[in-house]
């Protein structure tokens, strides 16, 4: 049996003024260990070393850098792209004439470094054909994984934020697979992103919109090591594929009687999910969607009338 790990709690409002450091706490004096690696890395990089101080709420050391341009990479397991997105800030940059906005990095595996939240605004430069890039580096490599907490105000749509997991996810699992993945939830955010990841990636167009609450519910961050946790989100992942397979069939029906909603795919999911009558502890994963499974191959389409849609909601189809 799998082991849960326990709920994450939220911290509570501190006093203010009571955590951090004080202005001329934060100058750093002298570089030495990682903090001293890492300049090492900038100088070898061919950039150049701006400042270095102690970030002021966990006094850990950051580095300020300009650093050439072909030297920074984005992170492997980040959101895609978005063409759109990056000419738009690159004719921005171009407008104004100057880029104030540092990316994150980190040192690369290899060589170089990472940063795990500039892939646009180093496309935006790159477009511009700019040699360098601002950047305020983290000697601590792990921080790289911990981007999404620290990027929640950004808006991620549900696609972007599975893929951004299953991407950390499986970087994690090629550092050492044998950690707990317990250890890790504070940079998956959730365990249902997980496995949801795994199906965008094996189905682009798949609608997770339709599960995710059902996967929530079900789901949780276990104490089993990296390698084993994920074999069981991707056999998870296969149960959701095969449902969603025959629900797809089931929306195609419905169609095909006229019946037009946004909501279709959420409406049969709904209708099939044995979750909503059952109050505290939910059955096993398997055994809810053997039961959807189950009430998807026999879903009486000649039952469902126009009205019956008037009332659902849930994600858009294709969400």
């Amino acid at each position: 049996m799998v082991k849960r790990a326990p709920a994450k709690r939220r911290p509570r409002k501190a006093k203010a003024g009571t955590r951090g450091l004080a202005p001329a706490e934060s100058i750093l004096e002298q570089l030495d260990g990682p903090a001293a690696e890492a300049a090492a890395v900038v100088e070898k990089s061919g950039g150049r070393l701006i400042a270095a101080y102690k970030e002021p709420f966990g006094g850990h050391p950051v580095l300020l850098a300009i650093l050439p341009i072909e030297a920074v990479e984005p992170t492997p397991f980040q959101r895609d792209l978005s063409d759109t997105h990056h000419k738009r800030l690159a004719d921005v940059i171009s407008k104004t004439g100057r880029y104030l906005d540092p990316v994150i990095a980190v040192i690369a595996p290899t060589q170089g470094f990472w940063t795990p939240n500039g892939r646009h605004r180093l496309a935006a430069l790159r477009r511009l054909g700019a040699k360098s890039i601002t950047a305020l580096i983290v000697v601590d490599r792990e921080v790289a994984w911990q981007i999404l907490a620290l990027n929640t105000e950004k808006a991620h749509n549900l696609k972007e934020r599975a893929l951004e997991v299953i991407r950390i996810y499986r970087g994690l699992v090629e550092e050492d697979a044998s950690r707990p993945e317990s250890g890790f939830a504070y940079y998956l955010e959730e365990s249902a992103l997980v496995t949801l990841g795994v199906c965008y990636e094996r189905a682009p167009r798949f609608g997770g919109g339709a599960y995710h609450s059902i996967l929530r519910r079900l789901e949780e961050f276990s104490d089993e090591p990296l390698r084993a946790a994920l074999k069981v989100h991707e056999k998870r992942a296969a149960m959701v594929l095969e449902l969603e397979e025959k629900v797809a069939a089931v929306v195609s029906k419905l169609k095909e009687r006229g019946l037009v909603s946004p909501y279709l795919r959420s409406f049969v999911v709904a209708r099939i999910n044995p979750l909503r009558w059952i109050k505290g502890e939910a059955p096993s994963f398997e055994e809810v969607f053997k039961t959807m499974r189950e009430r998807a191959t026999k879903f009486n389409v000649e039952k469902i009338k126009p009205t019956d849609l008037a009332g659902a909601a849930g994600p858009p189809d294709d969400a």
